[in-house]
């Protein structure tokens, strides 16, 4: 289904924009320095076993290493435009109505320009193996790590806005060496992880048709490049609509996909969602329980919608660190804005469970800032034409795990009319939008136990 973004539809053309605390970018090209060593012998390997099939030129697909290092220039700076932030007049509100409080933001911004360190977040991104390899015109980035495990299964995670790949990092050691984690050997992974085209490291469109669909064939041709003959795929908030697309693509050696944001609502309840009528009759409890999320959810988009009609003009959010954090601050999950897993990441400086803390948040709005990605992510709103939480015809192999705090909780019922081939569907006791980075534990399990069946 198309949705019309020109009235009162636009509501839920873009109440996708729900992830979290990003923060932009700064326009300076010189804010770090990114060196690409040379090829390491299993790279040079999937690159010249991948020309071969194909009968293509070795450069045409090279696999190049990848390595990110902020100058201390550019960290400089970041914290001087903190530092010199104009700040508004406090709101005239007890509550946050009027959007992200003047303390909330002042708070972090104190934090962020004095004692955030961003040499920790370098130094565990480069405990992982990086690359950037080239499709369709635009150097894509991704984290690439194989299991020590036999017979491990291949899967590509997919990140949304304004996530990156920061968001899975924690799930890396359990997927890829689920012994040390509580797991079996047969639950091993291989995991690949890329950065979506015009977010962190990857490269930024400079023509229109990198959309989800695009996104979906892309991460097929990786999948591919590296050697893989068959894989599974994961995805929540944009990730989400990526996987749905490779679903309906269904690629040559795609297993099945896992959404933790499914796309499952009937087309009678969507069309009454996005004329703002009353649900149809005959819905079950949870059915009724899940149209009124949904109402809440298309009532609590005002950014996506402005990024949906208008994101080259979001300068300001490009030219201030604090600008661009209060705009990314303020969206929603199932219990509030600004989201309530991260606001109270705010205040957490650690956490034993792997909850998220103020670190995390501030690694992946930082990101956003030395890549200068903040507008060129915004973009995807714009891109994306088609509807949002409505079902889309996948008809491969589908595992769902519905978390508690996410935008809607889709019904069993939904989810079996919209994944005809739906081989897991679980619900959890806690959790939300940010499922793979606020409960990496239970999200790992998830994953486990939604790709047993097709191992």
């Amino acid at each position: 289904m198309t949705i019309d973004l020109s009235q009162h539809h636009l509501a839920a053309a873009t109440v996708l924009g729900f992830l979290l605390v990003a923060v932009p970018a700064h326009a300076q090209t010189t804010t770090a320095a990114i060196r690409e060593p040379e090829m390491t012998s299993q790279q040079l390997r999937y690159a010249s076993r991948t020309a071969e099939q194909r009968r293509e030129p070795t450069e045409s697909i090279a696999i190049r290493p990848f390595h990110f290092h902020a100058s201390d220039s550019a960290l400089a700076e970041l914290r001087r435009r903190i530092a010199t932030t104009q700040w508004p007049e406090k709101e005239t509100v007890a509550d946050q109505s009027q959007g992200v409080p003047l303390a909330m933001m002042q708070a972090l911004a104190h934090y962020w320009a004095t004692d955030y360190d961003r040499r920790k977040t370098e130094a565990r991104l480069d405990a992982y193996p990086q690359f950037v390899t080239n499709i369709d015109g635009l150097d894509i980035h991704f984290i690439h790590v194989r299991s020590k495990h036999p017979n491990a299964l291949p899967l590509v995670i997919n990140h949304g806005w304004p996530g990156s790949i920061i968001e899975q990092v924690k799930l890396i050691g359990p997927l890829t060496d689920p012994t040390k984690y509580g797991g079996k050997a047969e639950d091993a992974f291989d995991v690949v992880i890329p950065s979506m085209p015009g977010y962190g490291f990857s490269g930024k469109p400079t023509s229109t048709g990198w959309g989800p669909e695009h996104m979906g064939r892309a991460w097929a041709e990786l999948m591919k490049r590296l050697g893989y003959d068959h894989y599974v795929a994961q995805g929540g908030d944009w990730g989400a609509f990526v996987v749905d697309q490779m679903g309906l693509q269904a690629p040559a050696g795609l297993l099945a996909i896992h959404t933790n944001m499914p796309a499952t609502v009937p087309a009678d309840v969507n069309k009454a969602l996005l004329a703002g009528q009353p649900a149809p009759a005959g819905l079950s409890a949870d059915e009724q329980r899940a149209y009124k999320q949904l109402e809440r959810t298309f009532k609590q988009v005002d950014y996506a919608r402005y990024m949906a009609a208008r994101p080259q003009t979001l300068y300001g959010i490009a030219d201030s660190p604090v600008g661009l954090a209060a705009w990314l601050l303020d969206h929603n999950d199932a219990d509030g804005q600004p989201a309530a897993a991260v606001v109270s990441a705010l205040t957490r400086t650690t956490s034993a469970t792997g909850e998220l803390t103020r670190d995390e948040i501030l690694d992946n709005i930082t990101l956003y800032w030395l890549t200068n990605t903040g507008v060129s992510a915004s973009r995807l709103y714009w891109e994306y034409k088609g509807g949002f939480f409505d079902t889309k015809g996948v008809k491969i192999p589908v595992a769902v795990s519905v978390f508690p705090s996410e935008q809607y909780e889709a019904p069993r019922s939904w989810t079996e009319r919209a994944y005809p081939k739906l081989i897991y569907y679980n619900r959890l006791e806690k959790g939300g939008h940010f499922a793979a980075w606020e409960q990496p534990t239970l999200f790992v399990n998830e994953l486990r136990a939604a790709f047993k069946s097709v191992r």
